[in-house]
């Protein structure tokens, strides 16, 4: 069995660059000023107001880590490498033709809250793009054959409390990817200062933390 994992970074589009009449739908119900501006802020929580930016994908078998992102400000060659990390620079549909032609080498696809985010949000943006999926990132959600969520597989499938995965991390001892004091929610202001290979490497130290939880789920909790 072969596993990759993987995690994407998003940001949302610019409101006004949004017609009246989605901007009235997403505001619909917004009473107040500070609900608006919530909903303004969090576009990019959601596949049909927002885009990925970058992809991160490790084989923790082989110890293969490559991000695949968005870098408008990028000049020179479209793949680098750095510290042993592949990085590869291209549009958002360049970016998931990538990883569909990646993912289908695999057996089983690991994700920490998976099911809930990143697949349905790589699903609707490739659809977008016109982009056709290499394999099926939804499978029956109680069997590990395909994907491991190990959001569902630390909490047993929502009978304890849900963690985020910073906090796993600490618990667990891992080094956590918020370490270096950047989070999820610094991406959309990342993205727009051009930061992008921060981003890119934010997203491979999430990958590689999800990596190491796997091996404490395959080693310690994983029902053989």
């Amino acid at each position: 069995m072969s596993y990759l994992v993987f995690d994407i970074e998003t940001v949302g589009a610019d409101w006004d660059s949004l017609d009246t009449e989605t901007q009235d739908y997403l505001l619909k119900y917004a009473e107040t000023e500070e609900k608006k501006q919530e909903i303004r802020e969090t576009l990019g929580f959601y596949p049909l107001t927002g885009q990925i930016v970058a992809i991160g994908l490790y084989d923790p078998e082989k110890n293969i880590q490559s991000v695949y992102f968005q870098d408008p400000t990028h000049e020179g060659d479209s793949r680098y490498e750095k510290d042993g990390v592949h990085y590869i620079v291209g549009t958002e549909q360049e970016i998931l033709e990538l990883f569909w032609a990646t993912v289908r080498k695999y057996t089983t696809m690991v994700t920490f809250n998976g099911r809930e985010f990143d697949c349905p949000y790589i699903l609707l943006r490739s659809a977008v793009h016109r982009v056709k999926p290499t394999r099926n990132l939804m499978p029956y959600r109680y069997s590990d054959k395909e994907h491991v969520d190990l959001l569902d597989q630390l909490t047993f499938y929502r009978a304890t409390r849900k963690f985020t995965l910073d906090y796993f991390c600490k618990r667990f001892g891992i080094i956590s990817p918020k370490s270096v004091g950047v989070t999820g929610h610094d991406v959309p202001q990342m993205f727009a200062d051009g930061r992008c290979r921060e981003i890119a490497e934010y997203c491979m130290r999430d990958v590689v933390a999800t990596g190491d939880l796997l091996d404490i789920w395959k080693t310690y909790l994983k029902m053989t």
